[in-house]
């Protein structure tokens, strides 16, 4: 793969983990806990690929709407991952955590601080993690903070807008990726995916690998970007 085609920030939309469990009878729980395994090869193969950041969507400002059962089970997966983690310091990663943090129990709020704060020294891959998070409450977030930050409406540009969003400091997603065969961006980085390239992929979640993320790259690399231009 040339290394000069990857794209620098790769958003992925981790959907399918309820379907999968239904293929197989089992409880959409079990679907969240093969999810998270794929979740860790595929953060593994972007840091071995050399991918400065990836933006995984675990868990949406609706999804609150589901079973308490389901919603449970994933709140524990959260934790269990952030007790887990810590090999991944090993890799220079650097964990980010975005999203309204304020619904989530004291102590995964914790456990979230410890981790990006032991991880933000490094310089290696900037892995996001999106919780409880919402594109439209991203931009609504966003624009408290400028209301409360007294920005001047007349020099207020794009620049300042988007140094207040979650991911302020990050450039802005090149490439997202949809499993489970849905086309839909579910309210994930509205602001941030202006210029998006998406690939959609039949594949469920909790059997993606790594040649799907390479061959969702390998699609990018073959898109003509010209961002308005000619």
């Amino acid at each position: 793969m040339d290394k000069t085609m990857l794209p620098r920030h790769i958003g992925i939309i981790m959907d399918g983990n309820g379907r999968w469990a239904k293929k197989r009878l089992l409880p959409r729980t079990a679907g969240h806990v093969q999810g998270a395994k794929a979740f860790r090869k595929c953060l593994r193969h972007c840091i071995d690929l050399g991918i400065e950041y990836v933006t995984f969507y675990a868990f949406s400002t609706e999804n609150w709407k589901r079973p308490q059962d389901e919603v449970n089970a994933i709140m524990k997966l959260f934790s269990d991952y952030l007790d887990e983690g810590l090999d991944m310091y090993e890799d220079d990663v650097v964990m980010r955590f975005i999203g309204d943090m304020t619904a989530l129990n004291d102590e995964l709020r914790a456990k979230i601080d410890k981790m990006q704060s032991e991880t933000a020294g490094n310089h290696g891959t900037v892995c996001n993690i999106a919780v409880n998070y919402g594109g439209r409450d991203d931009i609504l977030h966003a624009a408290k903070v400028l209301i409360k930050d007294g920005a001047d409406p007349d020099k207020l540009d794009e620049t300042a807008f988007s140094e207040r969003l979650y991911t302020a400091g990050q450039p802005d997603v090149d490439l997202i990726i949809r499993p489970s065969g849905e086309q839909r961006i579910s309210n994930f980085l509205i602001w941030q995916a202006a210029y998006a390239e998406y690939v959609f992929m039949g594949v469920l979640w909790p059997d993606f690998t790594e040649s799907d993320l390479d061959a969702a790259i390998e699609e990018f690399a073959k898109r003509n970007r010209r961002f308005g231009g000619v």
